[in-house]
């Protein structure tokens, strides 16, 4: 796995996706670049804007339908990690949405991911496993939580989570990205035991493909310790 594949990787699928895919990445391209933090505070605005949307790939859920689940540790060590994630409605004036379905996904503390591998982008084959992977429903506050880990990184790309919202109905209302604030990931990546071999990310949230030009829209907010584990908080707005 290296960061000359993942970009050809990319490249190759916006070309065989076409303007259904290249439109959402011009319209982000237009937004004011954001410069990197080192906060441990996100900065949800509390606007009423629908959040960015971003690639769901290259390591989507195969079938998420599935994978209802609010603990999706499985297997893995790490820290631990409580993701809270609330979806509002900007066509009600940001007022939190009930019923929809999330999904969820990150890698592992070295930077692999489920449900693939053995080739080029991974070497490391987890074809057959699905741990850090779940779907929830958002409650009356809008609120889905899941229990997981401190995702790790691999070369390319800023520490992420992946999150795609759904309608009741199934209808997808928004894929999107979520970073996290660097002084954390020092933290963790420095200090923590099934971290501190790989070191700290080779690719900051400032010059992240995916979060540079949108940062202050994707930040989580992050508290907690390595040795009591970390609660991540974040505001997704999709419009439904």
């Amino acid at each position: 796995m290296n960061i000359m594949e993942r970009k050809i990787f990319l490249k190759n699928s916006v070309s065989a996706l076409g303007l259904a895919f290249v439109a959402p990445l011009l319209k982000s391209c237009a937004k004011e670049k954001v410069a990197d933090t080192t906060s441990a505070s996100g900065t949800d605005s509390g606007s009423c804007e629908v959040s960015p949307t971003e690639t769901a790939g290259p390591f989507p859920t195969i079938t998420p339908s599935s994978l209802v689940s609010s603990n999706i540790v499985s297997d893995r060590s790490g820290v631990a990690l409580t993701i809270k994630l609330t979806v509002n409605n900007s066509k009600s004036s940001c007022a939190a949405l009930s019923g929809a379905i999330v999904d969820v996904w990150h890698c592992d503390a070295a930077g692999n991911y489920s449900e693939y591998g053995g080739g080029g982008m991974q070497s490391t084959n987890y074809t057959s496993v699905h741990f850090l992977r779940g779907r929830q429903t958002t409650n009356s506050s809008g609120l889905v939580t899941f229990t997981s880990i401190f995702p790790g990184w691999y070369s390319g790309r800023a520490p992420h989570i992946h999150v795609h919202v759904y309608s009741a109905d199934g209808t997808s209302l928004l894929i999107t990205q979520i970073a996290f604030p660097t002084d954390v990931c020092n933290t963790v990546y420095t200090t923590a035991a099934d971290y501190k071999s790989r070191g700290t990310q080779d690719t900051s949230n400032s010059s992240d493909n995916v979060f540079s030009d949108s940062l202050a829209s994707e930040l989580a907010t992050v508290s907690g310790s390595v040795s009591d584990g970390y609660t991540l908080t974040h505001i997704i707005t999709v419009s439904s």
